[in-house]
């Protein structure tokens, strides 16, 4: 390897142990912009590919605001907390069913509302309902580990489910329903097996019953009937405007930024929320981080790193479809669980591009990369930003989930699901191409 090859992996390293690290809850955001000037002060990369980068990223680091925003605002009138005591009540006392509610509704919230929506706002109102319930943290365990689990696992259906589904299919020009249709199938794989793993895993440890009426009835959640009302509607109206933003070519964050805006103005209409403070929890740093880790990551391609991991893509192609597909989804989920999937999905992609294969293998490539972006991270604590705020918000609230207990238990559970759900996508692909 050249100098400019040591100067950019350096450069890498040095920005993602800062992201990772935060001292002194330095934000993600300076931490990438840090890397970024760093970058182009060493002419690892230039000014252009800083433009470059912000023409792929720009839509899914928006979206994901618009996303995050009007999830925050679903939370405050007490929407999520609504479902979850209505799956609570439906389970009727009895421990493994609320055990699958629990992940039922993981699921549902993932694929509409994103994985860290679901990870990070279903977590504390799982734990506050184990609360009510007088579940030890023994009995406590499984649930919060499921709805952590669950939420990365199946965020794989739609490209609003994830960040890193937005950042791939944006690379390669992919509309909502055209990802929809090859995903879903591939999702419900991933549901199944989950499911079947987090059960197993924990049967021992899920509680045999509980006492319903421990918990309050599920209308006490909700905090403005009207808005509640209306975000039915609304979400509604939200789904249609994903898929016409695939059938009109418009950017996916436009319509997920517009569906935030009508629900911050319904807000203060109703005096349900203050918008000012529901704008500032939003995620802003997300966007600064984006840019400028990706411009980190593509100094590695200008140094052709990623031409050399592109041939071992191509290289794995030879032992067929099924072969490239296993390849190239558990090579993105451990590069994630080891250096973050954010900067490893534009990594994989710009492989991808330079492994130069077309049709359904580039296709099965493009959604392993995916795949393996989205339930990679699960195998380690560092595998992706909302483990680790995931983990902090736990620890405030008194339950401590060590680093060695969480990666023998995400190691167990993620690596069957992640064979599975690279099968499901095989068959699929290989039945409607």
């Amino acid at each position: 390897m050249n100098l400019y090859a040591w100067l950019a992996i350096s450069v890498f390293l040095l920005t993602l142990i800062f992201v990772i690290w935060q001292p002194k809850g330095l934000s993600i955001g300076w931490s990438a912009t840090g890397g970024a000037i760093l970058a182009l002060l060493l002419h690892v990369v230039h000014l252009s590919d800083v433009w470059t980068v912000t023409k792929i990223v720009w839509d899914a680091t928006l979206a994901f605001v618009g996303i995050i925003l009007f999830s925050v605002i679903l939370d405050e009138i007490g929407f999520f907390e609504w479902a979850a005591l209505k799956m609570a009540h439906a389970a009727r006392g009895n421990g493994r069913k609320v055990f699958f509610f629990i992940i039922l509704l993981g699921a549902i919230v993932s694929a509409f509302f994103a994985n860290d929506g679901a990870a990070l706002i279903l977590t504390p109102i799982v734990l506050e309902k184990m609360k009510l319930l007088k579940f030890d943290t023994k009995k406590m365990l499984p649930f919060l580990l499921a709805s952590g689990f669950i939420a990365d696992s199946t965020s794989l259906p739609f490209i609003t489910s994830n960040l890193v589904n937005i950042v791939s299919a944006d690379y390669f020009g992919i509309g909502f329903l055209h990802y929809a249709w090859r995903m879903i199938v591939p999702d419900l794989f991933s549901f199944a097996a989950s499911l079947t793993v987090l059960y197993l895993f924990f049967r021992k440890d899920i509680p045999a019953s509980y006492r319903p009426e421990d918990l309050p009835d599920a209308a006490v959640a909700i905090r403005h009937k009207g808005m509640f009302k209306a975000s039915w509607v609304i979400l509604s109206i939200l789904f249609i405007g994903y898929v016409l933003s695939d059938l009109l070519h418009i950017p996916v964050s436009f319509v997920a930024l517009s569906i935030a805006l009508i629900f911050l103005i319904a807000g203060a209409k109703t005096h349900s929320i203050e918008p000012r403070k529901t704008i500032r929890s939003a995620p802003w740093s997300i966007v600064v981080f984006s840019i400028g880790m990706y411009v980190v990551v593509y100094g590695l391609q200008n140094a052709g790193l990623t031409y050399f991991l592109g041939h071992l893509l191509r290289w794995s192609t030879n032992g067929g479809l099924y072969s490239g597909t296993l390849f190239t989804g558990f090579a993105a989920a451990i590069l994630s669980s080891i250096m973050n999937n954010l900067p490893t999905v534009m990594i994989d992609a710009l492989a991808i591009h330079a492994a130069n294969v077309k049709g359904i293998l580039q296709s099965a490539m493009v959604y392993a990369n995916i795949i393996g972006c989205d339930l990679g991270p699960k195998m380690t604590p560092i595998g992706s930003l909302a483990t680790l705020l995931w983990l902090h918000i736990l620890a405030q609230k008194g339950v401590k989930i060590s680093w060695q207990t969480y990666i023998k238990t995400g190691m167990v559970l993620t690596i069957p699901t992640l064979f599975i759900t690279l099968s499901g996508l095989y068959l699929w692909l290989s039945l409607i191409h």
